[in-house]
């Protein structure tokens, strides 16, 4: 059910979740965090997988920086797109498969095939059941050649809950927002579809005794989540916000930064 949940809603947001990245300064923030952190862990060169990699906005920007990429998705639509933007950068030769699949089954997939593995954005956070969700991290770690970076990001319980605040009053006294508030978990009844947002130990113990090393933990939109207009409108001024950046970045690893940022990254390596 959660499945045909997520693949509905992201059938009909496909455009908007290609440029949901780039769309202003402040969503461009996690994109570029995330690449931070991908240029600092992952090898020069190799094969990568995109799990979970939606409409491709990484597997495009990797293969024009001459990463071999896979891309996985369990959202045709999505995957349709990123095939006419693969051909529209001329990026084919690096893109070697797009391949319909969950997270949570990679069986089609040898063990130790990837140089490097990425999941990003979210896809770990809409396997709302706890039992899959181990298994997907699992699964993503198994097809990680040993030495391999292994990088997920996921959505934030702590953040929401400022969301909630700042924007959806109404809903603190529904039931789904005590749900979301006690167990990280949401139906998907109210906007957004079937998701389950992380604590940041939650996240990182997920992690822990799956045969990797865990580097850091990173808040994608750090000190600036939830300040969407009053970063856009920082922006606007090179110098301010070239020192704003620096600042985010010497911050965004801070673990009382990393709970309360919209997106949070893990990085580590298989063993």
């Amino acid at each position: 059910m959660t499945e045909s949940l997520v693949k509905e809603y992201y059938t009909a947001s496909v455009r908007k979740e290609w440029r949901r990245l780039v769309r202003d300064p402040y969503h461009r923030l996690e994109f570029d965090t995330t690449l931070h952190y991908l240029e600092k862990y992952l090898p020069k060169t190799g094969l990568i997988l995109d799990a979970g990699g939606g409409p491709g906005r990484y597997t495009v920007e990797l293969a024009s920086r001459g990463y071999d990429m896979i891309l996985l998705d369990v959202t045709p639509a999505n995957l349709a797109f990123a095939k006419r933007r693969i051909r529209k950068f001329k990026l084919k030769p690096r893109v070697r498969n797009v391949i319909e699949g969950s997270i949570v089954d990679l069986s089609r997939i040898e063990d130790n095939t990837f140089d490097a593995v990425i999941c990003l954005g979210g896809p770990l956070s809409h396997i709302v059941d706890a039992e899959k969700r181990d298994k997907a991290i699992r699964e993503l770690i198994r097809v990680a050649k040993p030495g391999a970076p292994v990088c997920v990001s996921v959505m934030s319980r702590l953040s929401l809950l400022v969301v909630e605040l700042i924007l959806f009053q109404e809903e603190i006294g529904m039931p789904h927002f005590k749900q979301i508030r006690d167990t990280g978990s949401y139906d998907g009844a109210h906007g957004f579809t079937a998701c389950h947002f992380f604590l940041p130990e939650e996240f990182r113990e997920a992690f822990s005794n799956k045969g990797v090393t865990i580097h850091e933990m990173v808040g994608l939109e750090g000190i600036s989540s939830n300040h969407r207009r009053k970063l856009n409108q920082l922006a606007k001024n090179e110098s301010l916000y070239k020192t704003w950046l620096e600042t985010h970045l010497q911050t965004c690893t801070h673990p009382a930064i990393v709970g309360t940022s919209e997106h949070m990254l893990i990085v580590t390596t298989k063993k």
